[in-house]
């Protein structure tokens, strides 16, 4: 089958290439999947777990890519809640070949099922996204309704959902984001929008919960502004700096069934949508990881044209 493979590290995307690989063996639990659509994090090149395996061993030449929307064509042994056909989305393990590839092998568990009705494409641009913003808020933020909620980069794939969640949850959201992204955050639900070039901290004022995906300067001072009892998360790194008399939370999103079943479920009735940008054939696919030809939005890997 073809699929992206990385090659040498240190020529970060200029060593990936499209090449043919083995197909992929079910192991027990796994799934095998027909990658109708598939995405990638732009970063990945840089994480641990694209060159090594969870022993620490070289994995290279490795399929980056991490969330897939596709057809179920095979069970490994000992398999269950799935069943050949079914159409599934999901994410694939860290330190595992992943999805920018014909064929993809998951553990069954990271999937969900996927409505007749629902667009691989768009699928495709939910799991990583659309997951992150859930943990964050509803298991590590505990956002509840009447609550104040602060998201930095708001117009981003994770802001974009994460604004959408806040606002169904019956929050206020007071979204961050280059002065040009106002429009944008406005149009996907934010109540306010405040621009980091300006004094962002004095605009914003107080807040419940603080959601962050930036990292750096950005979560430094985002401590000032959690209120006492309120909640700082972010996935960018683990904050330096702690809020007074406030929780402080980093966390790496995991894959989760149940979780994924309430964004399709949300997904399917309008009352999310994903923020899909470039999609590209996976004959193109190494050149999607080009920093400088990046849009915006979520790059789409589209493998299997309809469907």
């Amino acid at each position: 089958m073809q699929a992206v493979i990385t090659g040498d590290r240190a020529a970060g995307f200029a060593g990936l290439s499209l090449s043919e690989v083995p197909y992929p063996h079910a192991a027990e639990n796994d799934v095998v999947v027909r990658v109708h659509a598939a995405s990638f994090t732009p970063g990945e090149l840089d994480w641990p777990g694209t060159w090594t395996d969870r022993a620490g061993r070289d994995r290279t030449p490795a399929v980056p890519g991490h969330e897939v929307s596709g057809t179920v064509v095979e069970l490994g042994y000992g398999t269950t809640g799935l069943t050949i056909g079914q159409r599934v989305f999901g994410i694939t393990d860290w330190a595992r070949d992943g999805t920018l590839a014909e064929y993809v092998a998951v553990e069954a568990r990271n999937l969900a099922p996927l409505s007749a009705d629902v667009d691989h494409v768009v699928a495709a641009a939910l799991p990583i996204s659309g997951l992150t913003a859930w943990q964050g808020f509803f298991v590590h933020g505990r956002l509840s309704a009447g609550q104040t909620v602060l998201i930095h980069g708001v117009a981003g794939a994770v802001g974009s959902i994460a604004v959408q969640l806040a606002r169904a949850c019956g929050a206020r959201v007071i979204g961050t984001g280059r002065a040009a992204q106002r429009d944008t955050a406005l149009d996907l639900g934010a109540d306010v929008f405040v621009a980091l070039e300006q004094g962002w901290p004095e605009a914003v004022g107080q807040v419940d919960l603080v959601f962050d995906v930036l990292g750096g300067e950005i979560l430094d001072r985002s401590a000032q502004v959690v209120r006492p009892g309120g909640t700082l998360v972010t996935i960018a790194e683990p904050p330096r700096i702690q809020p007074a008399d406030a929780r402080a939370v980093f966390f790496v999103v995991e894959p989760d069934r149940s979780q994924l079943v309430m964004l399709e479920r949300r997904l399917r009735k309008g009352r999310l949508r994903p923020s899909v940008g470039a999609v590209t054939p996976l004959a193109d696919a190494v050149s999607a990881f080009d920093p400088g030809k990046r849009a915006a939005g979520k790059t789409i890997i589209r493998v299997v044209d309809g469907g």
